[in-house]
């Protein structure tokens, strides 16, 4: 490289021009200035630069040399200087002649053109000396460095070294100048510096961004792209959007779209859509008539390449019912559809001039995006949207059918676009994309189709009638939780009608149901457990969520501290305990304990809670019966009851089979009622990683089974209520040992007969037929077993001390309303001992 720098005193170039000026032969050339004799000295010296015979005679070396305290004023012939290397022209840009700086600047823009020679420039030093000149007092110099500036900041690698400088503020406070090259160069360097995140603060903190929407109204179409892109840049960061308002940015905005430059409209359009994601900005562009110019730009095919960002600024703006009716009175709504429709014509064949699948996709976009404010479902319903939509379902793009899916689920708040969907044929077509293999698709179909179906059993019927139940019920089994949930969802629906819900069965619904059980996802734990509640009304459910490992999960979303996923698994788990052996099997993994511990806290019970602790303990009078000691007359004893004493909540409940597998031990017996001829209980279990199945036969109790035929053959053909009372107290109490004087227990001997007879069978459960002499407990059990063979209404109640009792209703003379009285089946049975009297008292306490 080499530059030639011709030097004569008192001239300067102007900015791209030079100046002829006469020489002292009078002969015109070129010059520019460049003063010092001793300056241009150094740089032939250091840069092996070659210069013209200096005009100076011996005798004034001489004299120079004799007077060196006095300076010379004597001028000397121009000097023409040759420059042959870039550090050559970096090092004169610290030159004090300005005229020097300005040539140098000027080659220097010419070389920084390649890229790689902008990272040779910053390596050299030249940003430090530029980063100076832009403040510089002379008009040229600063322009000259602003271009440099401007052109070297692409690049990457420079870029960064600018960060580290503290070039913004004099770059900002120059653009003030009234200078349109200060002001090209300065935004496009602040353009290509705005894209580093500590950039835009520096930016923002000098008041940039004034200054820059201040030259959105510039003459100068790259001052306008230059600061339109810094600012673009700049809202990315969301902090800085309603800066942009407070500042009146959007008329500016708005103003662009009219500029004859493409990539000016295009930025002005992209910079819009980021502004109007803040609903704050929707009554400035209104304010403006943004929309009529937006809906202008979407109407022209002049301006194809302008309709997708135009759209998208749309989309942004029509969720809002104001900006939505002026939207569809400026004839933007009849726009929109006019894409939608006419993209649809184009693929089957008709040319139709500028038109894209991402334009019909902003299209739809926009239409759904309308769709999801209720205020807007007249007007849509009005244009006959329905029809566009469910048709747009048999098309090839996947966005738009997403975007549709969106509209479709939008619009199903009104009732009549409900219908109509239905009567088109749009959830049939729906049912379809369940199968896409686009997830996003697939998501937003199930999506439409949980909400035309919420509240309308009609959509929901549609939906099993065309097989939806079938892919239903694989969808469960989807990687995707919103899928799941709504898959849930529907099937709930769905299985409301007692065909329908076999039908839901024979799929497999339940097992694929366990897995949601163990989500994290809090809407799929929702929709699951209704689900588990509306299918396992069926015994056969139940015992299929019980096979396939479904009522641990359901058990242990009651330590959810969600408060509806904690309501649902309790009403999933009511549901599931209408038979005992599911009930034990929940109470196996903690739901006793669980339940109670959340009645007892004010901030999670609940009258779900109340009713699945209720539910567990009803299903099994067994376990009520051990956790409350009383049984109401409501609560019926049937084949298969055990007492296995008082138990505890947080205590390991076992099921009649684990108790009668435990090897005999030295604890009170269980007591177990069973008038049936066989009772098989089965247990699976895991031994040595093998899994086995275990069955028992509850002995067979021929004495009970001959004592309930007994009773029911005399005792229940008694007419009066009160007879049949006392002659079954009498029958229990001759089959138990007879009567027994209370100063006379210590005699009775019960204890070591009960423990001879579970010695006898090497169990510890016996069965009560055997039992000869029995006690207060045994008594009890066996009366209120019997009474509900034959409809006597009793309780059984247990106190301390292996005493219980029952209680009965009874009328006497003194009373219109019936009494409660304990039956004495005991020291005098057959007697009445009103409640809550000291006969009582001595009756059930020693």
């Amino acid at each position: 490289m080499k530059w030639s720098l011709i030097c004569i005193k008192n001239c300067a170039n102007r900015y791209r021009e030079c100046r002829h000026i006469h020489n002292r032969r009078g002969s015109p050339k070129t010059r520019t200035q460049i003063g010092g004799r001793q300056y241009i000295h150094e740089v032939v010296q250091k840069r092996g630069c070659c210069a013209n015979t200096f005009a100076m005679d011996k005798k004034d070396k001489k004299e120079r040399k004799s007077k060196c305290s006095t300076p010379c004023k004597e001028t000397f012939e121009p000097l023409r200087v040759d420059v042959k290397t870039t550090a050559t022209a970096v090092l004169l840009l610290s030159s004090p002649e300005e005229d020097i700086v300005v040539t140098a600047c000027e080659a220097i823009f010419d070389f920084a053109e390649e890229d790689a020679n902008k990272v040779y420039l910053m390596e050299l030093g030249a940003l430090q000396r530029l980063a100076q000149l832009i403040a510089h007092t002379n008009e040229l110099v600063r322009r000259n460095a602003f271009m440099i500036l401007g052109a070297v900041a692409s690049h990457s690698a420079v870029g960064n070294a600018l960060q580290q400088m503290d070039v913004i503020p004099p770059m900002i406070d120059k653009l003030s100048l009234d200078d349109s090259v200060i002001q090209e160069y300065g935004t496009l360097c602040l353009s290509y510096l705005s894209l580093a995140p500590s950039c835009k603060v520096q930016i923002f903190d000098n008041k940039g961004l004034p200054a820059l929407i201040k030259l959105l109204s510039s003459s100068e179409p790259d001052v306008q792209k230059n600061s339109l892109e810094t600012i673009y840049n700049l809202i990315q960061n969301s902090q800085f959007c309603p800066h942009l308002l407070e500042l009146g940015g959007i008329p500016s905005l708005l103003e662009l779209l009219n500029s004859d430059y493409a990539v000016i409209q295009q930025l002005a359009l992209k910079t819009l859509q980021k502004v109007t994601a803040d609903k704050e900005s929707h009554s400035a562009i209104r304010k403006e008539q943004g929309f009529d110019k937006l809906i202008s730009i979407i109407k022209n095919v002049d301006f194809c390449d302008l309709h997708v960002e135009a759209l998208q600024v749309l989309v942004n703006c029509v969720s809002d019912s104001d900006n939505f009716h002026l939207v569809r009175n400026g004839g933007g709504l009849a726009t929109l559809l006019e894409l939608v429709v006419a993209r649809k014509l184009s693929e089957t064949g008709s040319p139709v001039k500028c038109n894209t699948n991402e334009v019909q996709s902003r299209a739809v976009e926009c239409i759904s995006t309308a769709a999801q404010n209720s205020d807007n479902h007249k007007v849509l319903h009005d244009f006959k949207v329905e029809e566009i939509l469910v048709d747009l379902l048999s098309g090839n793009s996947d966005c738009v059918k997403t975007f549709v899916c969106q509209a479709m689920a939008g619009m199903s708040s009104f009732l009549s676009s409900k219908e109509r969907f239905r009567d088109l044929g749009g959830l049939p077509a729906l049912t379809r994309l369940l199968s896409s293999g686009n997830l996003l698709v697939r998501g937003e179909a199930m999506q439409a189709l949980a909400d035309l179906t919420a509240g309308h059993k009609q959509n929901s019927m549609t939906i099993y009638e065309e097989g939806g139940h079938k892919i239903l019920v694989q969808r469960l089994r989807d990687s995707c939780p919103r899928i799941v949930a709504n898959a849930a969802a529907i099937l709930c629906r769905i299985a409301g009608e007692e065909a329908i819900r076999c039908d839901v069965l024979s799929l497999g619904a339940v097992p694929a149901l366990v897995e949601p059980l163990r989500s994290t996802d809090s809407q799929v734990l929702i929709n699951a457990t209704l689900c588990i509640c509306e299918l396992a009304f069926d015994a056969s459910a139940r015992a299929e969520l019980q096979s396939a490992g479904g009522l641990e999960p359901l058990v242990n979303l009651l330590r959810s501290t969600h408060m509806e996923v904690l309501r649902s698994a309790c009403m999933a788990i009511s549901v599931c305990a209408k038979d005992e052996p599911t009930s034990m099997e929940m109470c196996k993994f903690g739901a006793l304990e669980m339940l109670n511990e959340i009645n007892q806290a004010d901030n999670s019970k609940s009258r779900f809670s109340e009713f699945a602790l209720n539910s567990l303990m009803q299903s099994s009078p067994s376990l009520k019966y051990g956790l409350t000691d009383h049984l109401a007359t409501t609560d019926t004893l049937t084949d298969g009851f055990y007492d296995a004493g008082k138990l505890c909540f947080g205590q390991k409940v076992l099921t009649l089979a684990e108790l009668s597998m435990e090897p005999v031990n030295q604890r009170l017996p269980i007591v177990v009622v069973n008038a049936a001829i066989e009772v098989f209980l089965h247990q699976k279990s895991v031994e040595e990683g093998y899994q086995t199945e275990r069955y028992w036969k509850v002995i067979n109790d021929v004495a009970l089974r001959f004592l309930v035929k007994e009773v029911k053959e005399s005792i229940a053909l008694l007419n009066d209520e009160q007879e049949q009372y006392v002659a079954l107290a009498r029958q229990v109490s001759d089959v138990m040992g007879g009567a027994i004087e209370k100063e006379d227990l210590h005699t009775f001997g019960w204890l070591l007969h009960i423990c001879l007879l579970k010695c006898k069978v090497q169990c510890n459960v016996v069965p009560i037929g055997m039992i000869s002499k029995g006690f207060y407990c045994h008594r009890a059990l066996l009366f209120k077993y019997l009474a509900d063979c034959i409809g006597l209404s009793c309780t059984l109640v247990r106190g301390d001390y292996n005493r219980a009792w029952n209680e009965v209703l009874l009328r006497n003379e003194h009373s219109s309303l019936p009494c409660r009285y304990i039956v004495d089946l005991m020291h005098q049975p057959g007697s009445f001992l009103r409640t809550r009297t000291p006969a009582a008292f001595r009756y059930h306490s020693i």
